[in-house]
């Protein structure tokens, strides 16, 4: 059974940074494609960053600057370094993995985590 585990959530203040991690198990081989999205309360579930297996990247407007997204193909593991967090980042956060193309559809993925709170303090 593919599991996806993120770690690394909490509790900043603006403009501090913060590290999540992902870590797929359950499978042998990479996923080609794995990506971050977050979902703020009252709000539907958003794309924040993505990476191919090559290392092509995609990031939504609202973080571009700010966050970066890597993998380690070797250990299936994904980060994100957000940086000059702002309280508008606050959101659980999940890891999200798909054998297709780069996408930013969450339709498209087809494994997805737990999620892990972010908060953001003015």
């Amino acid at each position: 059974q593919v599991q996806l585990v993120e770690s690394g959530g909490g509790l900043v203040q603006a403009g501090d940074s913060l590290r999540l991690s992902c870590a797929a198990s359950g499978r042998t081989f990479s996923w080609n494609v794995m990506a971050w999205f977050r979902q703020a309360p009252g709000k539907e579930r958003e794309f924040v960053a993505g990476i191919g297996y090559s290392g092509a990247t995609v990031y939504a407007d609202s973080v571009k600057g700010r966050f970066t997204i890597s993998r380690d193909n070797a250990k299936n593991t994904v980060a994100l370094q957000m940086n000059s967090l702002k309280p508008s980042d606050t959101a659980v956060y999940y890891c999200a993995a798909t054998f297709g193309v780069l996408t930013t559809s969450d339709d498209d993925f087809d494994a997805w985590g737990q999620g892990t709170q972010v908060t953001v303090s003015s």
